[in-house]
């Protein structure tokens, strides 16, 4: 069979550089024998070498019927899912804990970190390759100008590690912009001080309009004028709190809006 061919509404840019499929391959945090969920292997670049470990029980997940099909004639022994990543039932597939890696689609990345949010409990790691830009903002520290929603919600539950940058001219065709490989490594918090949803609710609300002052970017969720915003920490912009700041400030929203 013919290679695949990239298919631009699918995000599709197949990495050709061996030594760096190999380098994302090897990333992974592993303990002992683990299931690991590649997510988009297209022609199995990296695939190949997850296949040679012998701690990876690996299944991978592909939308594309001619990479599926492209897959089964080249990695026989290779489980592979037709699906939609975003839409599959997770506890289905995966009855204990399992492993994420993979070139993730650049148009989807963030519903897929958003995906395993929701599965956190499930997904000790994660691995693979993203857009420079998103992978900058995930790991970026509180007072960075990139610091945003998708920072303070991952850095919650996951330690962050940016590897390394990646050129675009290792990809067929290559992306217009440079891409980067990313390392997401569970923290030992089961559960946040404070209600969970509440918090995405506040740190969602919070960057909205991050150029405002807290004191005016909450107020779809608690009225101007509550005293609660007498507290000097309404005075600051969303990307001066860390992650137990924002603990903080949705204990305090809960507290506001059970006093109405």
């Amino acid at each position: 069979m013919a290679q695949v061919k990239a298919k631009k509404y699918l995000g599709q840019h197949f990495l050709k550089d061996m030594g760096i499929a190999r380098q994302i391959a090897e990333s992974l945090t592993l303990d002992g024998q683990t299931s690991v969920l590649e997510i988009g292997p297209g022609m199995g670049v990296l695939t190949q070498f997850l296949l040679e470990n012998p701690l990876i029980d690996l299944t991978a997940v592909e939308l594309d019927g001619e990479s599926v099909e492209y897959l089964h004639k080249h990695y026989p022994q290779l489980r592979v899912i037709e699906a939609d990543f975003l839409k599959m039932d997770l506890n289905d597939l995966f009855p204990g804990k399992f492993c994420i890696i993979g070139n993730f689609p650049y148009n989807i990345s963030s519903q897929i970190f958003f995906k395993m949010l929701d599965n956190k409990d499930s997904i000790p790691c994660l691995a693979g390759m993203i857009q420079k830009e998103v992978a900058e903002r995930i790991a970026a520290p509180a007072g960075s100008k990139t610091y945003g929603i998708l920072s303070v919600l991952m850095q919650a539950y996951y330690k962050i590690e940016y590897l390394f940058t990646v050129s675009a001219q290792v990809f067929d065709p290559p992306p217009k912009v440079e891409s980067a490989v990313i390392r997401f490594t569970r923290n030992e918090v089961s559960q946040i001080k404070c209600n969970e949803q509440l918090f995405k609710s506040v740190v969602k609300t919070s960057f909205n309009q991050r150029r405002k002052t807290l004191r005016n970017s909450l107020k779809p969720l608690v009225e101007q004028g509550h005293p609660m915003y007498a507290d000097p920490l309404f005075d600051l912009r969303p990307e001066r709190l860390d992650v137990a700041a924002f603990i903080d400030l949705t204990n305090r929203v809960e507290a506001a809006l059970a006093s109405k």
